[in-house]
């Protein structure tokens, strides 16, 4: 069964920096890919940033420039470094995995930008 478990929210002030952490387990062969999702009071749930297991990346626009995401494959990690936070990043900020087409969810973990 697989679980993500994501850790490393909390609150900021406007400008600073945090650390998303995403711990994948119960797939013996990794995923295709792992990523992180956002999704603010009100709105639908967005793309922030996916990291495939050869290494390519795709980063939202909202966030290019100051978000980095990496993954240690052998591990089943993935990590979000978040900086020059903004209020407008204030949302729960989901784990993905993805599997032969299936994705996987973690339980979302809180991040708050105080202006």
């Amino acid at each position: 069964q697989v679980q993500l478990v994501e850790s490393g929210g909390g609150l900021v002030q406007a400008g600073g920096s945090l650390r998303l952490s995403c711990a994948a387990s119960g797939s013996r062969f990794g995923f295709n890919a792992m990523g992180w999702y956002r999704q603010a009071p009100g709105k639908q749930r967005e793309l922030v940033a996916v990291i495939i297991s050869g290494g390519s990346t795709n980063i939202a626009d909202s966030v290019k420039g100051r978000f980095t995401i990496s993954r240690d494959n052998a591990k089943n990690m993935a990590w979000l470094q978040m900086n020059s936070l903004k209020p407008e990043d204030t949302a729960v900020y989901y784990c993905n995995a993805r599997k032969f087409g299936i994705d996987y969810w973690g339980q979302g973990t809180q991040v708050t930008v105080s202006s």
